[in-house]
């Protein structure tokens, strides 16, 4: 059974329970105890409960929702944890579980595009994060192009990993994909809850055939602890209704398309689409057959070297996490509190109320993770905050 907690916030310190409850092999433990991740909560607009995670330090990444996810099982996941973590090592990384699946509402009544933007939204406007560049990872990919050409002061950079901009039925030159999406839908609904069955190993095949007997029963295990069949085959449903090549031709930021060149999930020539569409989009073509890349495979060297060129560099200190979780607001009201003023002053200086200005200094301490004011001041002063109170 999926782990499905309903708190405000939980850290994922549990490397050998999960292991037990998922059966991950032993060896990816040691590597697990070495970053942390933290799972919060936030309310979308209809008010489905979504979580997320944030991890690592560094300049901000927001990895918009793929293919369910599961917030703790990933952090293990045999596929997934090599991505996650080179990413957490780089920087602080915002991820979260999209409605029908992982730790977020599995009974969400709507399900559409415009939920997912909509969660996608409440997620980076939970976290405090102003200016981002995003990773989108496959479905995630239309996700994040959608969301960069609405709001294109908010969005620094975009990768497109893996990803589209056509839904299956959106491909006209392949009419065959509108027959082969209803069989896949009837034997996701057979074959979900039965570990061996055709249908589960035949999907997971398709993410990394290079992979070895253990990666193919990780993703196995990855869908069917994820959500229902039944979700699953909503989800299907949805992304291959998607077309944002509209999108895709108003978005301005600096964007990487990168695609390995055999992927069964994932044409290349819709990656090749996306480069097309978004304008001066870069495209990097790599020697894969997996659409989740392997640790030891050239094409892995590869794309971290093309991710650590793209994306932000690490930033000055009180740019890094935590304080880069903080909205604007709230790094001024920091900066007040390491100058060492207290409420009074600081709403006079603001011109804010009293409750507004507690209300913003909760949430710092909860970002920052401090009880008191006094550990907050320490904390602040030494990511560089409070010298201007001279």
């Amino acid at each position: 059974m999926p782990l499905r907690k309903r708190a405000d916030t939980a850290v994922s310190e549990r490397g050998s329970m999960i292991a037990r409850v998922y059966r991950l092999p032993v060896y990816r433990l040691a590597v697990m105890t070495s970053l942390k991740q933290q799972i919060r909560y936030c309310t979308s607009a209809d008010g489905t409960r979504i979580a997320y995670a944030i991890s690592g330090a560094g300049p901000p990444l927001v990895l918009s929702a793929n293919w369910l996810t599961h917030l703790e099982y990933q952090w293990s996941h045999l596929a997934w944890r090599p991505m996650l973590e080179a990413l957490s090592r780089r920087h602080t990384v915002l991820r979260y579980d999209a409605r029908g699946c992982g730790l977020s509402d599995w009974d969400a009544p709507d399900l559409s595009f415009e939920t997912w933007l909509s969660d996608f939204d409440a997620v980076v406007g939970a976290s405090g994060m102003d200016t981002f560049p995003i990773v989108g990872v496959c479905q995630g990919g239309a996700i994040a192009m959608e969301y960069a050409a609405r709001h294109p002061t908010r969005v620094s950079h975009l990768v497109l990993f893996g990803a589209w901009a056509r839904g299956r039925l959106k491909r006209p030159e392949k009419p065959e994909e509108a027959e082969v999406a209803e069989v896949r839908y009837q034997l996701a609904r057979l074959g979900w809850a039965q570990e061996t069955h055709a249908f589960m190993e035949a999907f997971a095949t398709t993410w990394q055939p290079g992979g070895t007997a253990q990666h193919l029963r990780s993703w196995c295990q990855l869908q069917r602890a994820t959500t229902t069949a039944e979700n699953a085959v909503r989800h299907m449903r949805l992304a291959n209704g998607i077309d944002v090549t509209a999108a895709a031709r108003q978005v301005q930021c600096p964007t990487l398309v990168i695609h390995a060149d055999r992927d069964r999930v994932v044409p290349v020539e819709e990656a090749r689409l996306c480069a097309k569409l978004i304008l001066n989009a870069r495209f990097v073509q790599l020697d894969s057959e997996n659409h989740l890349l392997l640790e030891d495979e050239p094409a892995w060297a590869r794309l971290q070297e093309e991710l650590q060129t793209f994306l932000p560099s690490r930033p000055a200190a009180r740019e890094r996490e935590p304080f880069c979780l903080l909205s604007n607001r709230e790094a001024e009201i920091l900066e007040l509190i390491a100058q060492g003023r207290d409420n009074a002053q600081i709403a006079a200086h603001l011109a804010l109320s009293g409750k507004t200005v507690r209300n913003n200094i909760t949430c710092v301490f909860s970002k920052l993770e401090v009880e008191n004011r006094a550990q907050a001041i320490v904390l602040a002063r030494e990511g560089g905050f409070g010298r201007a109170s001279a």
